[in-house]
Parts: C-alpha cells; sequence; structure tokens
C-alpha cells in the first residue's frame, strides 16, 4: 500500500509489535506521505511524528479538534483545565478588614510528575547510538562530496549522494530534537 499510495490512508494501531527500526521507516513513509492519513493510535510519540491536527473523542459524543502533534493537544488541554479549575479561596471564620493588596500573581498550576514509559526509556537508550551512525553516515557523505573529481567521476552518483545527504541530516536533525524531548520529560519526572 505504501509503494503504490492512493489520497487516504486509514490505519488502525499500525505501530503494534514493530521493532524501533521499523517504527522509523514508517514515520519517515507516512511523514512524507502527501494524502489524507487516519490514525488510530495510542503510540504517542508516533502521533507527534506523523500527524498534524488531533481528533480527541472526549466522551458524551463530544469530538475536539487540536491542530498539531499528540504533545500540542495535551498543553491545550493542560491550559482548558487550568482555565476551567476554580482558585479555592481559604479565608478564616472570622475576617478582619484588610488594606488594599496590590494584584498577586496567577496561581501556578503544577503538571503532575509521570515516569517515562518503557518505550520511551528504550527509545532514550537506542538515540545515542542512531545518532552516531547517522552523523557517521553524514562525516563519509561529506568526504565523497569533498573529491573535487567526484562529480566529474560519476554525476549519477554526485547527484544522490547529495540527496542522501540532505535526508541524513533531517533525519538526524530529527533525531537530536527526539532525544532532547525525551531527556526533558525525564528530566521532568526526577
Amino acid at each position: 500500500i505504501l509503494a503504490n499510495p492512493k489520497t487516504c490512508l486509514i490505519l488502525d494501531e499500525p505501530t503494534t509489535d514493530l521493532d524501533m527500526d521499523t517504527l522509523d521507516m514508517l514515520e519517515e513513509v507516512l511523514s512524507a506521505y502527501t494524502g489524507t492519513l487516519i490514525v488510530v493510535s495510542h503510540d504517542r510519540d508516533f502521533l507527534d511524528q506523523t500527524v498534524t491536527k488531533i481528533l480527541a473523542f472526549e466522551g458524551n459524543g463530544r469530538v475536539e479538534l487540536h491542530i498539531g502533534g499528540y504533545s500540542d493537544y495535551l498543553h491545550a488541554k493542560t491550559l482548558e483545565d487550568a482555565e476551567q479549575t476554580p482558585v479555592k479561596n481559604i479565608s478564616p471564620a472570622i475576617e478582619k478588614p484588610q488594606a488594599a493588596e496590590p494584584a498577586t500573581a496567577a496561581p501556578i498550576v503544577q503538571k503532575p510528575r509521570r515516569q517515562l514509559t518503557y518505550k520511551l526509556e528504550h527509545e532514550l537508550k537506542q538515540l545515542p547510538q542512531k545518532i552516531e551512525k547517522l552523523e557517521s553516515e553524514v562525516a563519509l557523505c561529506d568526504d565523497l562530496l569533498a573529491d573535487a573529481g567526484f562529480y566529474a567521476r560519476d554525476a549519477d552518483a554526485f547527484h544522490e549522494t547529495v540527496k542522501k545527504l540532505a535526508d541524513l541530516k533531517t533525519k538526524l536533525e530529527r533525531y537530536e530534537n527526539r532525544w532532547l524531548e525525551i531527556e526533558a520529560m525525564k528530566s521532568e519526572t526526577e
């Protein structure tokens, strides 16, 4: 199906039982897909990597549309919940008249601390090796392209190497950003 794409793909839990390399390949293919993609998944990272809109089924027949990936949806939901939560005013039994107080800052809503899932821990352990491998492939492509006679010897290989280098750099940037994102999540849980 992915080799001969149509205008719409509907995927139900496509990440079930996939190893990390296959999952990465699926994410890359779906990210490059130009048609409409409808995905049902519990894999939050996969949703962050592949979708641009979230339809959240909130219960009682209520469906909400959020622009962005799953992280964007959670962020919007947290802000929405913070706005709806009334601030409790605890006052003593007998109130004393007080002088006017300067305006205070809005209450700080603290996010509950959560541990990283096993899948995220595993991904965090795998990412440095993947990044290192990509860095070595980028260096190899750079070395090939640094050769002044490479284009003259094989113009097709030169163009393929340039394309491969661009793809490698994009993938490397994605892996580095993902590593930073998971590290940030990990530091929030500590």
